[in-house]
């Protein structure tokens, strides 16, 4: 019987480096104390920004100053968490942080108010002198929602209530990530393995059916047996999204959370829209997918496994990082090198272990490493998941070394772009790179998968999350039974006649840890598909399309997103993008289908 090791029995290679962040926690106890204090600092300045040009550049800054310092407090203690979320003395460490976060949002909710207050045309004639020149983009940002910031005293107060308003959410992680159990399951070479959400993703790749289903049954039948604790988190998240909003004067909390990154609504419902009306080409990958299965009947858990069988391609870590390398040359050697920075430094926490957190991502501060979180299996998927997360870092890198704290972080909206741009070059790297239909099948398959699961599947979560705000919006009670029965049918609406209604897919919504995040995963629709209209040009030789798309990863947060990406090559307000997003899926599946004809 194979086990997870312990955090402690993890090799020290295969850990990230968080030294470089504070040689100690004793050291993050010391900054812990000095953002304190700072803050109080900051605080003193309230009800004086308006008083001169002077006055508001020193406020603007002794803020941000406070968030840069907690930035690194936070995500110190957020990673120490996150690689063993059953270790009580960093969950203790990390809860501290997440209050002091709460205590600053609330002292310091003064800023935005202030300078809302000072008389429109005055601020305009302030912006023209030189020391606030710097902060006129970050003024913009915050005067474009006038009439959606309140008073000094009334944020303070939303502010001060961050931790409550964040509970659900919170309990969700512990209960997700560390206390809900799995049990055990058998794998292809008859031994039992300990189940757990990392292992989840591989077993439900399997060629291997009954694992399929048992991984499949097992995983969602335990979040079927706290069906009704997962509804009361996700309802009283889902009742904070529409709190903030309505608090602060938006008609729901699509509306407020699309216009905090200053995005359109009509780029979400375009997605919906045009994933609606191209569903009938994930039928016809779904019915492939049936035929080349030979089932009577496709199951939830056939969805995902290889139509061409067992993988021809297998990494191991140090092969993933050439591989990488190699897919990601058209992107140029300082590109290149920011990339070995990454792999050869402890930037990243790569295998699996009891407690930690499942899944990847890519994290850090303006002052740390760009670090990585993976939970590593030598697998296909992997090396796409190491791009991907690379993307974002690499992203990371070249904001905060090419813009001001003020400006040295991304919006939401563009940072799924960078990371599935890498997808895409990674996939056009293997195509143009073999002619063996095994290997070229797979890869076409891998890629209609991606697809179905980054544009199809999220925007199916879109569809359900704005469900969901609307049914608490409208004084629906958000219940185990209303949220199972609206899944499942969504479900079936989106992938078709061809596919089971396995009851315990209705489960899924459960475990999706994007529901709590406000409006974020249609993002990831949108980005793959802005996605693919970037790697076209560059992977084509485009004029001028690497320099574009390094010029939008320095850009930060200078410019609004729809902009950024705009001056990128792709416009976001017209369905155009994605239009060729769905052609190109046609295309791919095209040719999957003529050679899995001929085999």
């Amino acid at each position: 019987m194979q086990h997870l090791p312990a955090r402690a029995e993890v090799p020290t290679e295969l850990t990230w480096d968080l030294t470089t962040i504070y040689p100690d926690d004793k050291a993050w106890q010391v900054d812990f104390e000095a953002v304190r204090q700072q803050a109080k600092e900051a605080a003193a300045l309230k009800g004086t920004l308006g008083k001169s040009p002077e006055a508001l550049v020193a406020g603007i800054k002794a803020v941000l100053a406070v968030f840069r310092r907690f930035e690194k407090v936070y995500v110190y203690s957020s990673l120490k968490s996150d690689q063993d979320t059953g270790n009580a003395a960093y969950q203790a460490m990390n809860a501290k942080a997440e209050s002091l976060a709460a205590d600053l949002a609330s002292q310091l909710a003064f800023m935005d108010p202030e300078i809302l207050a000072i008389p429109a045309d005055q601020l305009t004639a302030w912006r023209d002198t030189e020391s606030l020149k710097p902060y006129g983009h970050f003024i913009d940002a915050i005067t474009v929602n006038r009439q959606h910031v309140l008073t000094t005293a009334a944020e303070s107060l939303i502010a001060s209530a961050e931790d409550a308003l964040n509970a659900s959410h919170a309990t969700f992680n512990v209960l997700n990530n560390s206390d809900l159990q799995f049990g055990f399951v058998e794998n292809e070479d008859g031994e039992t393995v300990q189940l757990s959400n990392g292992l989840y993703g591989q077993l439900i790749r399997s060629t291997n059916r009954k694992l399929r289903k048992d991984a499949f049954e097992a995983l969602l039948r335990a979040y079927e047996s706290l069906k009704n604790t997962f509804a009361q988190t996700l309802s009283g998240q889902i009742k904070a999204h529409n709190f903030n909003a309505l608090a602060h004067h938006y008609p729901d909390a699509r509306a407020a959370a699309m216009a905090s990154n200053h995005i359109p609504e009509s780029v979400y419902t375009t997605l919906l829209d045009q994933v609606n009306a191209h569903l009938p080409l994930l039928h016809r990958y779904i019915a492939l997918r049936k035929k080349i299965l030979n089932v009577d009947q496709l199951h939830m858990y056939d969805i995902y496994t290889p139509l061409t069988g067992r993988p021809p391609l297998s990494f191991t870590l140090d092969q993933a990082k050439d591989e990488a390398l190699k897919a990601l040359a058209p992107l140029g050697n300082d590109y290149l090198d920011h990339m070995r920075e990454i792999f050869n430094n402890r930037y990243i926490d790569v295998v699996e272990n009891k407690g930690k957190r499942s899944g990847a991502y890519s994290g850090g501060a303006y002052d740390t490493n760009p670090f990585i979180l993976l939970n590593w299996h030598d697998a296909v998927d992997e090396l796409y998941t190491l791009v991907h997360e690379t993307g974002h870092s690499v992203h990371s890198w070249y904001t905060r070394h090419h813009q001001p704290y003020v400006y040295g972080d991304y919006p939401i909206f563009v940072a799924e772009i960078a990371s599935t741009t890498n997808e895409n070059l990674l996939t056009d790297y293997f195509l143009k790179n073999t002619n063996d239909p095994k290997v070229r099948a797979y890869i076409l398959n891998y890629y209609l998968d991606g697809f179905k699961g980054t544009v199809f599947r999220q925007a199916q979560f879109a569809d359900f999350e704005h469900w969901i705000h609307q049914q608490d919006q409208h004084g629906e009670p958000l219940t185990a039974t209303s949220m199972s029965s609206y899944y499942a049918d969504l479900n079936a609406r989106y992938y078709g006649p061809d596919v089971a209604r396995d009851p315990e897919i209705a489960f899924e919504w459960a475990r999706i840890p994007h529901f709590y995040y406000n409006y974020y995963v249609y993002q990831y629709a949108t980005g793959f598909a802005a996605a693919s209209t970037l790697a076209a040009g560059i992977s084509g030789g485009e004029p001028e399309a690497v320099s574009r798309y390094i010029g939008y990863l320095k850009s930060g947060s200078s410019k609004y997103a729809i902009d950024t990406m705009k001056a990128a090559g792709v416009d976001m307000t017209k369905p155009d993008y994605l239009e060729a997003a769905f052609s190109l899926f046609e295309q791919r599946l095209a040719e999957l289908e003529e050679i899995l004809q001929k085999g």
